[in-house]
């Protein structure tokens, strides 16, 4: 029969492993405290053994009573009782008064008496008072030795002690309560060690260190790896996290921005208030001065508090270059398209002009039909030399005459193409300014209601720098400050607002300058002036 193969053991989580670590770090720290605390207790019970031993047998050595009976001819007949009665109401283990030669007179077994005293009597004849752990008749024992002066003269020594015994079972007497509190800490320190790792098995799912580490090196290297922007900005508007492609977008430095607010990014506004909104975006256009983004945010939440937002960019310029390209190509094939149908109605108009016999009249229509749309033509081709914007303001002359405009090219207008070209100014970058401002024009001239509607357009090549200037006779722009923002504009349709907002981005791209104005009569004036060969 086939074994069934082992499951691998799964490695510990790391709450597991820090609950370990937290347990052996508390048991550790308890058992040091219990271990310095008992040290200390001994310590301390040490020094008031010495302390009271010193102090009985200097008490006893100040005695008159020993001081006599000590120079009597029988000492240990009057000591004996004295030294018992004070052992007994001091609790030290034993008093002996001996004579300077260390001959007991007293102790608390009558068969020592007479002995030699065991342990140093140096110093206390010379008159000092010291202490000593000495080993004696009653073991190991913490001891005082006090001379007995009379005058000038040493006539015997008193040594009072307390055995290592006492002290120890005096001690052990404090070591229960010192344990009860260990212990009592000791279970804080689990409860708390178990708490914490609660805490961290919720936030991290149970997941273990080297799952953790390896998944954030994956997820590292996916956010770097991706071109699409991603930023984390948390609850307080901070950059939590950037990714490369977000720094490319947005034209921050190579520096990560993590922690820097973000109205410190030096980001347009609509666009930092769109990356701090707690209301959800999608797919909202931004431009830069560089570049038209798609922002995508949405709001993180734990529970029921905020965390922050997670935003995503992507890079919209090149498809909206395109998408202007195609509406420049349909509004070349629209005009093409109009001038195919007032071409054939002309043509109705000739042809059932020689049905009926004017053939005079016929070749005159005909011949001044030709006449005005070649010298409009000829005008604008001899004005501007630049065939994409020729072609340009030929498209919206066809519009603008379809929709009952009175599109006006300025007497005196003129642009060679030394200005537009790969060392000057882009030939998008100029259809995209000069474009949008005709379309927005046209629109607020109709929107206007005066008869005719009128767009002036004003073109010239000044200075190394391409002046245009549009102006209609519409009702006018009522801020002129919030014209060039992505957003603003006057139809009420949705998908508007970011005609205006390219051409900042190209005026800014630039270095150049854009005025706008309300003239005289009422209507806007744009006038935008663009240096050659200092594109940035």
């Amino acid at each position: 029969m086939a074994q069934r193969p082992s499951r691998p053991r799964r490695p510990w989580s790391l709450a597991g492993q820090l609950l370990v670590l937290l347990l052996v770090m508390v048991a550790v720290l308890v058992g040091a405290g219990v271990l310095l605390a008992y040290r200390e207790a001994a310590r301390a019970s040490e020094d008031a053994a010495r302390e009271e031993s010193t102090a009985v047998a200097v008490a006893v050595a100040r005695m008159p009573d020993v001081q006599q009976a000590l120079r009597s001819d029988d000492p240990t007949r009057r000591l004996q009782p004295l030294a018992e009665r004070v052992r007994t109401d001091t609790g030290v283990d034993f008093i002996t008064i001996m004579a300077p030669d260390g001959t007991r007179y007293t102790h608390p077994n009558p068969e020592q008496i007479g002995g030699t005293f065991l342990g140093h009597r140096g110093p206390a004849l010379r008159g000092q008072i010291f202490t000593e752990t000495y080993t004696g008749t009653l073991g190991p024992s913490i001891r005082a030795v006090v001379p007995v002066h009379h005058g000038d003269e040493i006539v015997g020594l008193v040594s009072v002690g307390i055995t290592v015994e006492a002290v120890t079972a005096e001690l052990n007497e404090r070591l229960g309560p010192l344990l009860m509190l260990a212990g009592a800490v000791l279970a804080v320190g689990i409860a708390g060690s178990w708490l914490v790792s609660s805490r961290l098995k919720k936030q991290t799912r149970g997941v273990g260190p080297a799952e953790l580490a390896r998944m954030f090196s994956y997820y590292e290297a996916i956010l770097h790896a991706v071109r699409e922007g991603l930023i984390l900005v948390d609850a307080d508007g901070r950059v939590g996290l950037c990714n490369d492609g977000a720094r490319a977008l947005l034209g921050l430095p190579e520096t990560p921005p993590e922690g820097t607010p973000v109205a410190e990014l030096g980001l347009p506004d609509p666009l930092a208030d769109a990356l701090t909104s707690t209301r959800p975006r999608s797919d909202e256009i931004h431009v830069t001065d560089d570049r038209v983004l798609v922002v995508n945010t949405s709001q993180v939440r734990s529970g029921d508090r905020p965390m922050g937002n997670v935003v995503t960019l992507r890079d919209h310029t090149e498809l909206e270059a395109l998408t202007g390209e195609l509406n420049t190509v349909r509004g070349f094939a629209e005009s093409l398209r109009s001038q195919a149908h007032e071409a054939a109605n002309r043509l109705h108009t000739v042809v059932s002009l020689v049905e009926l016999g004017r053939t005079e009249e016929a070749v005159r229509f005909a011949t001044a039909e030709l006449e005005i749309a070649q010298q409009l033509t000829d005008r604008v081709v001899g004005a501007v030399a630049e065939p994409v914007l020729a072609a340009l303001l030929l498209g919206k002359l066809a519009e603008a005459n379809e929709r009952g405009i009175e599109l006006v090219l300025e007497e005196g207008a003129a642009v060679d193409d030394s200005l537009i070209g790969d060392h000057g100014i882009a030939p998008r970058d100029a259809v995209t300014v000069l474009g949008n401002l005709v379309d927005n024009a046209m629109d607020a001239a109709v929107q206007g209601g005066r008869t005719p509607p009128r767009v002036r357009v004003d073109l010239r090549g000044e200075g190394g720098e391409l002046f245009m200037r549009v102006s209609d006779n519409g009702a006018g722009v009522l801020d002129t400050e919030m014209v060039f923002r992505r957003g603003w504009s006057t139809k009420s349709a949705p998908g508007h607002g970011l005609g205006l907002a390219l051409v900042g981005q190209v005026v800014r791209r630039y270095r150049g300058s854009v005025d706008v104005r309300n003239d005289s009569s009422g209507g806007a004036v744009f006038t935008v002036r663009l240096p050659a060969g200092v594109r940035s």
